[in-house]
């Protein structure tokens, strides 16, 4: 359960890495035991769900409901397959529960069901209404005098629903420093590339217009990441905005056959390509450290 975060260093950074890359396994076994799974999406939104459970949120598998634990919607909830794995390596779940995902008498399936998965404060799965529960979180928050921050992931696709917007309206509205709006845009949705179906962009000027304090960055690269998460939760302290982050990212990031291709919003695995996907792995997760042995301090 961290509680003040240390500094990110190398070793904050490789630790991290490490994280991501068990999760991106875990979540491509948890398709293959369930037999399919919205990987794409999945995919993309590791990195940002590894740092938020494991080096920023505040949480207890042991208290799942303990009053003071930070909040998180996975307002893009067809990434189910994703964030399972992260829910049961973090201890709220056995494993187990991932081996029958999505089948006969499962409690984890495409969707989660708060009332069924332990660590899922909010029931997600049809598009559009990840932010307004995020905006009644922080409200809640604020009327009981709790310090508690409310995460929302969106993807970049359901942005093109009104309801979000006005969502973000009222979060400015009531001044929702606590309230941090995360935008997964690996720019595919499930019928083709989003500046095709409904373009959105640009989502950061949009943003900061609708009275956002907004950073855009790499949403795979965990010292960005890292960076606009404390600013997030500094801003919550001293700052009167809520927060938007603009994740650029890719779908099926990792998986060299998925990456950026909307084909892979939804499928499922062969024999041949789960070869492929942990070779792919290999190769990914080589590459991400020497990028952190690199940069790292």
């Amino acid at each position: 359960m961290p509680a003040e975060f240390g500094p990110f260093d190398k070793a904050e950074w490789l630790r991290l890495e490490k994280k991501a890359d068990e999760l991106r396994r875990l979540t491509i076994q948890t398709a293959i035991w369930g037999g399919s799974g919205h990987l794409g999406g999945a995919l993309s939104a590791i990195d940002i769900m590894t740092i938020l459970y494991y080096r920023f949120m505040k949480l207890d598998p042991n208290d799942p409901n303990f009053e003071d634990r930070d909040r998180f919607v996975l307002s893009k909830g067809h990434a189910a397959v994703g964030y399972a794995p992260v829910l049961v390596d973090y201890g709220y779940m056995p494993i187990e529960e991932l081996k029958i995902f999505n089948l006969t008498g499962a409690k984890i399936g495409m969707h989660l069901d708060s009332n069924k998965v332990k660590g899922v404060d909010f029931s997600t799965g049809s598009l559009g209404h990840g932010i307004s529960l995020g905006v009644g979180s922080a409200l809640a928050a604020r009327f009981k005098g709790k310090d508690y921050m409310t995460y929302v992931l969106c993807g970049d696709g359901e942005m093109n629903e009104g309801s979000n917007w006005e969502g973000i309206m009222s979060a400015a509205q009531f001044n929702l420093s606590n309230l941090v709006i995360m935008i997964d845009n690996n720019k595919c949705m499930i019928d083709g590339r989003v500046a095709d179906e409904m373009n959105i962009e640009p989502l950061d000027k949009k943003l900061r217009a609708f009275n956002c304090n907004t950073y855009r960055i790499d949403g795979h690269d965990m010292s960005q990441l890292n960076a606009a998460i404390e600013a997030a939760i500094d801003n919550a302290k001293k700052g009167t905005k809520p927060t938007a982050i603009v994740l650029d990212t890719f779908k099926g990031e990792g998986v060299d056959f998925m990456k950026d291709n909307y084909l892979w919003h939804y499928g499922s695995l062969d024999d041949e390509k789960i070869e492929k996907c942990y070779a792919s792995l290999d190769a990914y997760y080589r590459e991400r450290c020497a990028r952190a042995q690199k940069e790292g301090k």
